[in-house]
C-alpha cells in the first residue's frame, strides 16, 4: 500500500467513524458489508446484525422517496446518495443515509419554508461534497475537516480548511493547535458558558474546544474561524472524539461554512420587518382616512338637512351659512385626497419637477393671499422677501410647499396670532422660513416630522391626515433641497427650507 494510498485510507477510515450521516458499504449482491456508528445508532442494529443483511431490508423507495425502517419497525424519511467504486474485492457502493424527518414535518410558514430550502441545499451541497470524498477520500472533501493529536496539535488539514481559511496544509502541521483559528474572546465566553453548564472549571482554550467531545455529549456549535488574513467567517463546528480501545487518541472538527445562510437570515429579518412597517402603515391609514373623512361628511350631511329646513325668503341668510359650510366640508374632502394622491404619485415616481424662472416674492405673496380665507380671527400672516427676486425652481412644487407650511402655522396658532413668512434669493438658492407661535413640537415627535401618517399625540383633536410635511419633505428632496424644523413646546415652531437653483 502506497503512502497516499494509506492517508487516504485512514481519511476515509475517520470520515467513515465519526461523520454526522449514515453511511453504508455493500457489495455487487447488494448485501451490507459494513454500516459506520451513526448508522448503527440511527437504525438500531448492532454491527453484527446488519452484517451481510440485504440493503433493502433498511431502505426502500416509494413513489420516488425513500424510507428508512429501523430494527424496531420504525419508519422515518431519508435522502439517500450512491457510489459504485472499483476496488481488489471487486465492485463497492458506497451508501450515504441522510434523514430529513425535520424537512418533511416543518412547513409552518412561507419564511420557514424558504429558510427550509436554503438549508436543505446547504445540506445538498454538503452531500455532494462528502459524495466527493468517494473518488478522492479525504483530499476533495468539501467541509473543512482538522485531525489533531491529543495534545492538541494539527495533523490534518484537508484541501478545504487550506482554500477557505488561506494556510497550507505545511503551515499548520505538528506546529498548530486549532485555536489559532478561533477569536480568543469568543473562546473565553464559551468556556465560561461550559462551566456553568457542566459544573465544572472549563480553561479558556483547548479544552473549550474538546471538553464535551470528551464527555460524549453533544458537541455542535456556531464560532467565528479567523482566516490566515484576518478575516472571520462563521461556522458551524462539530467536534468528536477518536477512540481507539476506549482512550482518545485524538480529536476531528468538521467545520461548514455559514455565511450564506446568516446572510439570506440577515436578508429574511429585513424582509419581515419592512413586512412589518407596511402593514403599520395600512392601518395608520385606514384610521386615518375613517377618522378624516368622517368629520367633513358629517357637516355635509347636517347642513344639507338644515338647508332642506329653511325654505323661507327670510331664511336665506341660514341657507348661506350652511351652504358655506357645505363648500368648506368639500374643499376641506379634496385637500384631503389631494394630499393621498400626491403620495401616491411620489411613490410612483410620476412627479416631474419643471424648472422656470419666476419672481419670488411676487409668487409667495399671491400664494398667501389665497389663503387669508383659512386664517383664524384676529391671525396675521406678515411676509417680507430679501434679496434678487428671480427664483429658478418649479413653482408648482414649491406653491405645495408654502401651502402645507403656512396653511399648518394657522391651524396649530392660536388666534389673534402672528405667523411670519421670510424668503430669500441668493445667486444659487432659495431659502424659505415660516415661524409660528403655536403649541411647538416636542422632541421626541421632531424625529418622526416628516413620515408619512405621522401626527403627535397632543394633536390628536385637530383636523389633519399625517401626510402634509411629508409632501414638503419629498418635494423638497426633488428640488435636491432640505427641510429642518426647530420648536419648542408652547412657544412655536419654524420651518427652514432650503432649495439650490440647478447648476445649469
Amino acid at each position: 500500500m502506497t503512502s497516499t494510498t494509506q492517508n487516504n485510507y485512514i481519511g476515509f477510515e475517520v470520515l467513515f467513524n465519526h461523520a454526522s450521516i449514515g453511511i453504508l458499504v455493500a457489495d455487487s449482491d447488494n448485501a451490507i458489508l459494513m454500516a459506520n456508528p451513526f448508522l448503527l445508532n440511527q437504525f438500531g442494529y448492532t454491527k453484527e446484525e446488519i452484517t451481510g443483511a440485504p440493503i433493502d431490508s433498511l431502505l426502500s423507495c416509494q413513489d420516488g422517496e425513500w424510507v428508512a425502517l429501523r430494527k424496531d419497525g420504525s419508519r422515518f424519511p431519508v435522502e439517500v446518495n450512491q457510489g459504485d467504486h472499483e476496488t481488489p474485492r471487486g465492485v463497492l457502493t458506497i451508501i450515504y443515509v441522510m434523514d430529513i424527518s425535520d424537512r418533511k414535518n416543518s412547513e409552518l410558514t412561507q419564511q420557514q419554508l424558504t429558510q427550509q430550502k436554503k438549508e436543505v441545499a446547504i445540506k445538498e451541497g454538503t452531500l455532494k461534497k462528502i459524495n466527493s470524498i468517494l473518488n478522492s477520500v479525504w483530499s476533495n472533501a468539501g467541509a473543512m475537516i482538522i485531525v489533531i493529536n491529543k495534545e492538541g496539535y494539527i495533523k490534518w488539514f484537508n484541501p478545504a480548511a487550506e482554500r477557505i481559511l488561506g494556510y497550507k496544509a505545511s503551515e499548520v502541521i505538528d506546529i498548530y493547535t486549532p485555536m489559532m483559528l478561533h477569536d480568543k474572546e469568543e473562546v473565553a465566553l464559551r468556556a465560561e458558558e461550559f462551566s456553568r453548564q457542566l459544573h465544572q472549571a472549563v480553561e479558556p482554550g483547548m479544552e473549550t474546544l474538546t471538553i464535551k467531545a470528551k464527555l460524549n455529549l453533544h458537541n455542535e456549535y456556531e464560532w467565528l474561524y479567523v482566516r490566515k488574513d484576518g478575516t472571520s467567517l462563521p461556522v458551524s463546528l462539530t467536534v468528536s472524539a477518536i477512540r481507539e480501545a476506549g482512550e482518545i487518541t485524538g480529536y476531528i472538527g468538521i467545520a461548514i461554512d455559514l455565511t450564506r445562510i446568516k446572510q439570506a437570515e440577515s436578508e429574511l429579518r429585513v424582509a419581515l420587518e419592512t413586512e412589518r412597517e407596511l402593514n403599520e402603515l395600512k392601518s395608520r391609514f385606514v384610521s386615518l382616512a375613517s377618522h378624516e373623512f368622517r368629520t367633513p361628511l358629517s357637516a355635509i350631511l347636517s347642513s344639507v338637512y338644515l338647508v332642506s329646513k329653511y325654505e323661507a325668503i327670510e331664511d336665506a341668510p341660514k341657507r348661506g351659512k350652511h351652504i358655506q359650510r357645505i363648500i368648506s366640508s368639500v374643499n376641506m374632502l379634496t385637500d384631503i385626497l389631494n394630499d393621498f394622491l400626491s403620495v401616491g404619485k411620489i411613490e410612483e415616481g410620476k412627479i416631474q419637477v419643471r424648472h422656470s424662472l419666476f419672481d419670488a416674492g411676487k409668487h409667495i405673496g399671491t400664494i398667501i393671499s389665497e389663503m387669508d380665507g383659512l386664517k383664524k380671527s384676529a391671525q396675521q400672516i406678515y411676509y417680507a422677501h430679501h434679496g434678487n427676486p428671480q427664483a429658478h425652481l418649479d413653482p408648482t412644487l414649491l406653491k405645495h410647499i408654502v401651502m402645507n407650511l403656512v396653511s399648518n402655522a394657522i391651524k396649530f396658532s392660536p388666534e389673534g396670532a402672528i405667523i411670519s413668512i421670510r424668503t430669500q434669493c441668493s445667486d444659487s438658492a432659495f431659502q424659505l422660513s415660516v415661524r409660528d407661535k403655536g403649541i411647538g413640537i416636542s422632541e421626541e415627535d421632531r424625529h418622526h416630522l416628516f413620515e408619512r401618517f405621522f401626527r403627535s399625540q397632543h394633536v390628536a383633536n385637530i383636523q389633519g391626515t399625517g401626510l402634509g410635511l411629508h409632501i414638503v419633505a419629498k418635494y423638497a428632496e426633488l428640488m435636491n433641497g432640505s427641510v429642518s424644523c426647530n420648536s419648542t413646546l408652547d412657544q412655536g415652531t419654524e420651518f427652514l427650507v432650503s432649495l439650490p437653483f440647478p447648476k445649469n
